[in-house]
């Protein structure tokens, strides 16, 4: 053995003795005669003594950051001692040492605070690795997964691995593909999830089910994003949506308690997608904190109850803005009336960005003696910018914010200047955290440009049991694409729940189609003919066949649940080796060319 313990674990009960450590140089620092150096090792720091006679050798033989050290000598406590470590008690009077290996300068500082950027880290990610910072993330991960392990485990799922190498099924992002040199011109394709192959483990009778499971989707990357990602996938036979979500509630809160010492006893709260869509302007609302949105005007044409429910508080102004916007938004900020006109002007400017892509920015003060300041003053009277004020829900001291124009991007600008206005005012906390279950999503989305029905979640989500009879009996063609909303099947909800963590999606999942019937009118819908179906799920139409049992299940972001946890926007910081915003790994310089035998032996030709 090259240690009989590591460099985090001796403390002043092992005073006197005689031990062997091994690990990196850390720091190096000579005082006259003696030499004192930070050994490191996964699990910490120890302080190494070495006195004159041994600093001689240390002349001869200098060591370096990174060098890979062997010490042998007697503990003995420090005089002064170092209460930010675990052993800062104690140092190793070194008696021998043995330098196992040399390192070259690296190209960063080994430390929390490193001076090396992105790039560099990632092109040299072994040694980032190296890191405390990054070492506590994969301790987080690593955490994390043995807590869902145990938990499941108890719950009697069952631990199965599914295929890599599986038929493309393009439906959602692009699948990753394959070359068969064994079967000339066809390809594999990497799974975008286990979905097809845990609902036939539910047909074999494999009741409960789980995986942390690879899964691969060749898609645009962004901070939460990476090309191959790890989900804990698990199915359930013979369930109903509520022992799903009861199920794995309990299992979040059972993470929860054993990686972040959190307790959550009350029920996680739930709404429904569209409350949500209304109340927040996204279906992964943050409710960390109030600030809802107040709908003060609904697009007639597609919302006509509703947009005669919001009333006529804008109406009766001449306020063209308002007047000519499908819809008007607003939000009352808490406690920010004393803004600045410069505070407000910076503000606009913010929501006139690309990203928003909104014109401008209406205001009004709530001021504390209970009148009122607006930038629109010399259209909406006192009493009109009061019923704005209640209408929203502002209390005195509050600063409304205003948005209007087209439906869709004002709800989604609206929803970010929430979010924006939440961090600003340290709403959006890191330290505590807040669940959700999103329910009773629209099974279909419609496709404008292709003029057809695409799925929401994916083809395997069965419609709410009271909508099954409104899919099956009409026919899923639109013939008038202007009035889409008024087909059936704009109306049919999903038997469909993610769940919700401080405004990311966590998790999602459904309760399945498990009839071939309704299955076929499901692949109808997407605009599936029979040989298009046969072709591409015919082993699961087939599968259904056979008793096929009632089923559903959920799959939770492995990675980002463990970003978020670790109180970080990126699961790139909690993977050990993560690809970069282009896809590439840049340690390995992957993806990169094959050479013509290669190309000669699969058969392809590059254009």
């Amino acid at each position: 053995m090259y240690r009989t313990h590591t460099c985090g674990e001796l403390r002043l009960t092992n005073v006197n003795n005689e031990v062997t450590l091994a690990g990196w140089v850390q720091t190096v620092r000579k005082f006259g005669s003696i030499t004192f150096i930070d050994l490191r090792d996964r699990y910490g720091i120890t302080q190494l003594l070495f006195g004159e006679e041994l600093n001689k050798q240390l002349d001869e033989n200098p060591l370096g950051r990174e060098f890979v050290l062997q010490v042998k000598g007697k503990v003995s406590e420090r005089s002064n001692k170092n209460a930010n470590i675990p052993t800062g008690d104690i140092e190793i009077l070194v008696q021998e040492f043995s330098i196992l290996n040399k390192s070259a300068v690296p190209p960063f500082t080994i430390q929390d605070d490193t001076d090396g950027g992105d790039d560099l880290r990632m092109k040299y990610r072994y040694l980032d690795l190296r890191r405390n910072a990054v070492k506590r993330n994969l301790e987080l991960r690593y955490s994390v997964n043995r807590a869902a392990r145990n938990y499941l485990h108890e719950k009697n799922f069952m631990d199965i691995e599914t295929p890599f190498l599986i038929k493309s099924t393009p439906e959602g992002a692009r699948d990753f593909v394959v070359p068969s040199r064994m079967n000339p011109g066809q390809f594999y394709a990497l799974p975008q999830s286990p979905q097809t192959f845990k609902q036939l483990l539910m047909v074999s009778g494999y009741d409960r089910y789980y995986q942390v499971v690879k899964c691969f989707r060749d898609e645009d990357l962004r901070a939460d994003r990476q090309p191959e990602f790890t989900q804990i996938d698990c199915e359930m036979c013979f369930v109903e949506q509520e022992d799903i979500l009861d199920m794995f509630e309990g299992m979040i809160k059972h993470i929860f308690k054993t990686v972040k010492g959190v307790e959550i006893t009350e029920k996680v709260e739930r709404t429904t997608w569209e409350e949500a869509m209304w109340t927040y302007g996204n279906d992964k609302p943050d409710i960390r904190f109030g600030m809802k949105i107040a709908n003060l005007k609904f697009p007639q044409h597609t919302f006509p109850a509703k947009a005669k429910a919001a009333g006529d508080v804008l109406e009766g102004a001449n306020f063209g803005v308002f007047d000519n916007a499908e819809t008007v938004v607003a939000i009352a900020v808490p406690g920010i009336a004393e803004y600045t006109r410069k505070q407000i002007d910076e503000l606009t400017e913010w929501v006139k960005r690309p990203q928003i892509g909104m014109q401008g920015l209406v205001n009004i003060k709530c001021n504390t003696d209970g009148t009122f300041k607006s930038s629109v003053d010399k259209f909406y009277s006192e009493d009109k910018l009061k019923s704005i004020a209640e209408a929203t829900g502002a209390k005195a001291g509050d600063l409304i914010l205003i948005l209007a124009g087209a439906e869709e991007r004002t709800r989604k600008a609206m929803s970010e200047l929430r979010l924006e206005m939440g961090k600003r005012l340290g709403l959006r906390k890191e330290d505590e955290f807040k669940l959700l279950w999103v329910l009773d999503f629209p099974l279909f989305e419609y496709a404008e440009e292709e003029n057809r029905w695409v799925a929401r979640h994916h083809p395997f989500t069965a419609p709410k049991p009271s909508d099954i009879q409104t899919m099956i009996n009409n026919n899923p063609r639109i013939e008038n694409a202007a009035e889409y909303l008024k087909h059936p099947y704009a109306n049919i909800k999903a038997n469909a729940y993610d769940m919700v963590l401080n405004g990311n999606e966590i998790g999602g999942g459904s309760i399945r189609i498990f009839q071939r019937e309704l299955q076929e009118k499901m692949f109808e819908a997407l605009g599936m003919d029979k040989d298009e179906q046969q072709h591409k799920f015919g082993f699961l139409l087939g599968a259904f066949e056979y008793g096929a049992p009632p089923h559903g299940g959920i799959a939770f972001g492995f990675d980002r649940l463990c970003s978020i946890l670790g109180g970080s926007e990126s699961i790139r910081d909690f993977i050990a080796f993560p690809k970069n915003n282009s896809g590439r790994d840049v340690m390995l310089d992957a993806p990169s060319s094959i050479d013509d035998k290669q190309l000669k032996e699969l058969q392809i030709k590059l254009g």
